[in-house]
């Protein structure tokens, strides 16, 4: 099968995993604000399919679950979250595309980076929507909803994610390897 046809069939079939996982957390919007549901298949779909994919299917995840299911409301937590997931597409995917080793080690680097940027870009987003509405966005806001409550899901990230990898690799679906270094520019 075509590699590009392959991963746009994954990247729908991780958009679909993002709009139904926030249902098994929904009940309880405490704890699905907390376990992050939306972010396992944006991650899992950069460093499969590569950032495009990753980043595109993350921007649209948060948009087309308010759009069939009201949640999460758009202004201005849906909208932030797209320019989050977005980025945690890109900058994981780009940066694990990009890493002399496709492994492990390169899979935390990529993804801790990436939550980091995304919560940056977050608050960005935030901060100008609520500075619209009239509404300030305090740096203790920013820390509270970007870290300090997502603690339970960031862990179950760095947990999942590499866990998840690890067995697509045992698999064969997924290869962890070694970039060819000794091949020569122009050969």
């Amino acid at each position: 099968m075509n590699s590009n046809l392959k991963n746009m069939i994954l990247a729908a079939l991780f958009l679909a995993m993002g709009l139904v996982l926030p249902f098994f957390t929904g009940q309880i919007p405490a704890i699905g604000n907390m376990l992050l549901p939306m972010h396992l298949p944006v991650f899992l779909c950069a460093f499969i399919c590569g950032w495009p994919l990753g980043a595109l299917v993350g921007f649209i995840l948060p948009l087309l679950r308010y759009v069939l299911f009201g949640m999460p409301i758009f202004m201005p937590t849906g909208l932030a979250m797209a320019f989050e997931l977005a980025s945690y597409g890109l900058i994981g995917g780009y940066l694990y595309s990009h890493d002399k080793y496709h492994c492990v080690i390169a899979l935390y680097k990529s993804m801790i980076i990436a939550m980091v940027g995304g919560r940056i870009i977050w608050g960005m987003v935030q901060t100008i929507l609520l500075s619209t509405q009239g509404n300030p966005f305090t740096l203790m806001a920013w820390i509270s909803g970007g870290f300090i409550n997502a603690i339970p899901g960031i862990i179950l990230q760095l947990i999942l994610i590499p866990s998840i990898m690890v067995a697509l690799n045992k698999t064969g679906l997924v290869e962890f390897k070694k970039r060819n270094t000794n091949v020569r520019y122009g050969e």
